[in-house]
């Protein structure tokens, strides 16, 4: 099974994951963090879960939280500059003029019918039809200065300028078709991409749709292959999307709409690292063998922050068929339990986007805003994953005890020979 999926079914996920476009909206999404995480701070402060602090603030809580609307407000034109940006520099264009370009018809595209821009659009809204054109207008730029259809300047004319007009014939044959399509057209090129897209969306937002991702997750760190990295560019905008969505209706006292929204993951089935590996370094910890030991003393700090490459390929977990199974088996356990939990409001839902680095813990207090039952099963999370990872753990160290014992025993008879030659 393990030789099927390495030759078969691992090949097309690792093509997935390098394919260019993927790879910049992987990095493009990542630009948003910054002010995503900023804008959670400055909601955090304003509804602090303190009995009567909104009160006490009174005027100053709305004061407080106006970089969220502009934070939150703006993810979709964020998107839209840093994945032209990244998708530029793989192939090799002109990042600056690119990202320009994309700029002017990503906003062309969120005209109301009035023609004029609809700010509500620049936000979640506007976030796959800031992918999509993104995408669109860097290959249309690609196109054009691959054919050398661009004006050029004699030599003495300076960078900047001859540059400035080499764009202009893509950057015009761009913003002429998003206009006609937009407004001559009347076509809602949003809307339409949003529609096209929402089967993603909905799957990823159901319980089924998460237990697929974990296990292909599971499945290519069992290979020795990133696995979130591999699948980030296709989930990272809806998971953003959620986030952005629950922080509003947070925001506006509002019921929280989406359950595995940003945070839902990385939070409650990550607690140590993919594969909630925390578990198992912390059995570790107590483990005879002198290597599993030592391997779990060196994984503890970085496991604390959901690091656990140590862990990973030190034990290891890549083609170890034992562990395979835990490592598979504690996420899509974990996720069925905080999906029922925050379905049944017995828990809170992910409201603020916090760093993927953040402690266990720690970590479901910001995530939920202060939910104090998210942060019991937080606690118990980890002692879910102690307890799946355990028995499989036990019998690992059994064979390596046998062979520390059989490598100590063959150590004393090469020493007993070697004394009794020299007798």
């Amino acid at each position: 099974m393990v030789t099927f999926i390495e030759s078969k079914v691992v090949p097309v996920l690792i093509r997935i994951g390098e394919n260019k476009i993927l790879v910049a909206v992987r990095n493009g999404i990542a630009l948003t963090l910054p002010f995503t995480i900023t804008g959670s701070l400055f909601l955090i402060i304003a509804n602090l879960p303190i009995p009567g602090w909104s009160e006490w603030l009174g005027p100053w809580a709305e004061k407080i939280s106006a970089p969220v609307a502009v934070t939150f407000g703006a993810i979709g034109l964020i998107s839209a500059v840093g994945i032209s940006y990244n998708l530029a520099k793989e192939y090799k264009l002109n990042a600056i003029t690119c990202t320009a370009v994309t700029l002017v018809v990503f906003l062309l595209a969120q005209l109301n019918d009035k023609y004029q821009l609809n700010v509500d659009n620049l936000g979640a809204a506007g976030l796959f039809s800031a992918i999509i054109l993104a995408i669109v207008t860097v290959q249309i730029i690609r196109w054009f200065v691959g054919r050398e259809i661009v004006i050029k300047l004699p030599d003495g004319v300076p960078p900047a300028v001859a540059q400035s007009f080499a764009s202009l014939v893509p950057a015009a044959v761009t913003i002429t078709l998003v206009w006609f399509v937009r407004v001559m057209l009347n076509f809602d090129i949003n809307s339409f991409f949003t529609e096209v897209l929402s089967p993603l969306v909905s799957g990823l937002g159901s319980l089924p749709g998460m237990l697929v991702l974990i296990f292909l997750i599971s499945l290519l760190w069992c290979c020795g292959i990133h696995g979130d990295n591999v699948l980030s560019g296709i989930t990272s905008p809806i998971f953003l999307k959620y986030i952005a969505e629950n922080t509003q209706a947070y925001l506006n006292h509002q019921p929280i709409p989406h359950i595995t929204a940003d945070g839902f993951y990385i939070v409650f089935m990550c607690i140590g690292g993919t594969g909630a590996t925390l578990g198992l370094v912390l059995a570790m910890l107590r483990s005879r063998s002198k290597m599993y030991k030592s391997v779990g003393k060196l994984s503890l700090p970085s496991a604390v922050f959901c690091i656990n490459e140590p862990v990973i390929f030190g034990t290891p977990i890549v083609f170890n068929p034992l562990l395979m199974i835990p490592f598979t088996l504690t996420p899509m356990l974990l996720c069925i339990s905080t999906y029922s939990l925050m379905y049944f409001d017995i828990i809170g839902r992910p409201v603020l986007q916090i760093p993927w680095t953040m402690p266990p813990i720690l970590a479901a207090w910001f995530v939920t805003g202060g939910n104090i039952p998210a942060v019991i099963w937080s606690v118990c999370t980890i002692v879910i994953s102690v307890a799946i990872y355990f028995p499989f753990f036990k019998a690992l160290e059994r064979q390596q005890l046998a062979r520390e014992a059989q490598e100590s025993q063959s150590a004393t008879d090469s020493v007993l020979n070697t004394d009794s030659a020299s007798s």
